[in-house]
């Protein structure tokens, strides 16, 4: 079984840079929870924009379960067939958490990536794929937190890595988390 390397954090936090960092220095593939939402947009024909992600992420979760995200990815993991890492980028709630952690168990680590609200909602507005205003961030926060319990796979991390600073020092302090979850 690899070991999985779960990114959590709010949006804006780093978890993208993070995982491009990852996957480009360390070669590990990655398996993306919001592929699932996107893949249904795409099916129903939607266009893609916050609200639509909404509806569909919740929809999914309504018809199949809340833990249907989480079976999805482990899918994708074990199609992967023999690799040592995977990356996993966008585990949010809580039930998506103990559901990976029950079936990875120890070969499960969580990298929380935080950053204040402030400066979440500064990048966030000046990222190219999809900006959000700072409306749209408050409420995307509101509603994974609420809906998604997502404060709890990031309470239960192994790693927290505060990013509020130069992109090096993210690099920096991940390469030094990878060294630790390597030779566990």
């Amino acid at each position: 079984m690899p070991k999985i390397v779960a990114v959590l954090g709010m949006p804006g936090s780093g978890k993208t840079e993070a995982i491009h960092y990852l996957q480009s220095k360390y070669s590990w593939p990655k398996v993306y929870f919001g592929g699932v939402t996107l893949a249904e947009m795409e099916r129903r024909g939607l266009e893609r924009n916050q609200a639509n992600e909404r509806l569909v992420r919740e929809d999914l979760r309504n018809l199949h379960g809340e833990d249907y995200y989480a079976k999805e990815v482990i899918k994708m993991i074990e199609a992967l067939g023999n690799v040592s890492f995977v990356l996993a980028d966008g585990l949010y709630s809580a039930v998506e958490y103990r559901v990976f952690k029950e079936h990875f168990r120890d070969d499960l680590f969580a990298i929380a990536i935080h950053a204040r609200p402030n400066i979440r909602y500064a990048r966030l507005a000046v990222r190219p794929e999809r900006p959000l205003s700072h409306e749209e961030a408050e409420g995307r926060d509101w509603s994974q937190l609420n809906r998604l319990a997502q404060g709890t796979p990031i309470a239960l991390a192994d790693f927290v890595i505060v990013n509020e600073g130069e992109l090096s020092e993210l690099q920096a302090k991940l390469d030094t988390v990878v060294e630790v979850i390597t030779h566990e």
